[in-house]
């Protein structure tokens, strides 16, 4: 397939599909995390078990969500529980497979912030806040983090850290006595970055298609380690293509933006 026939997004979202094994249960966010998760269970994950921050459980939406609280969620799904039970029995209880997060900045160890860009008390952007981010990103069993990786995103401090990865690096999270691995790898419009197995340092491990390692760099605020195996990320194939789009095309539809 040639490299045009696809964009940065796409290729972002199917690679951070295929992370999803069919039969593990997803905390899914908005945005690409949705529409990545979605597409896994239209394509090579069926079974997968897609779970939203308002209660719906085995979600199966025709159309992308704009918010948790959308609709479609809860009317598609195989049922509903209230957000304490959501969150005290079944993320914090351990039944999370995976934790699907964005982010507006992540730092190199794969902590995050959704809350300010700029001063704490005077911001100069004032993001959506932590939600439930905080605790999936610490009971989750692992997190996958998609986002478009430029400087202004991929920084060596973050303005506010809303969301633990691995703090400091090393063992922080066992120090902290967090339940969760952390992050597994974190998915960008340029390639996939995973933590090193000491340090928990994040690492460049794939490239996309058509991307250069020169690029990534130039796109990190940090001295951004490149894994001596670097690989590349294999295209997205036709079928996953269609289904994105297909997706995508509904979901336009249906909130009259067509």
């Amino acid at each position: 397939m040639s490299e045009q026939a696809y964009t940065a997004d796409e290729m972002m979202t199917i690679a951070a599909a295929r992370m999803l094994k069919n039969g593990t249960v997803c905390f899914v966010g908005i945005g690409i995390p949705s529409a990545a998760a979605n597409v896994a269970r239209l394509t090579h994950a069926p079974d997968v078990v897609l779970i939203y921050e308002s209660g719906p459980i085995g979600t199966k939406p025709s159309v992308l969500p704009l918010s948790i609280g959308d609709g479609e969620l809860s009317e598609t799904a195989e049922t509903v529980v209230s957000i304490p039970e959501m969150f005290a029995y079944w993320l914090q209880g351990g039944r999370i497979d995976f934790g699907f997060l964005s982010a507006a900045q992540i730092d190199r160890f794969a902590n995050i912030n959704t809350t300010v860009i700029g001063d704490y008390h005077k911001p100069t952007t004032r993001l959506p806040g932590a939600g439930g981010a905080p605790e999936i990103a610490a009971s989750s069993k692992e997190v996958l983090i998609t986002l478009r990786q430029n400087k202004r995103a991929f920084v060596e401090k973050l303005d506010f850290m809303t969301s633990g990865g691995y703090f400091d690096g090393g063992d922080a999270r066992k120090r902290m006595g967090l339940p969760g691995k952390g992050p597994a790898a974190v998915i960008t419009d340029l390639g996939i970055l995973t933590p090193d197995h000491e340090t928990k340092e994040l690492t460049l491990t794939s490239i996309h298609p058509g991307v250069t390692v020169e690029k990534v760099t130039e796109a990190t605020g940090w001295p951004l380690k490149i894994s001596p195996r670097l690989t590349t990320t294999v295209a997205p194939t036709e079928v996953e293509l269609g289904v994105l789009r297909d997706l995508n095309e509904r979901t336009t539809r249906a909130h009259g933006q067509a």
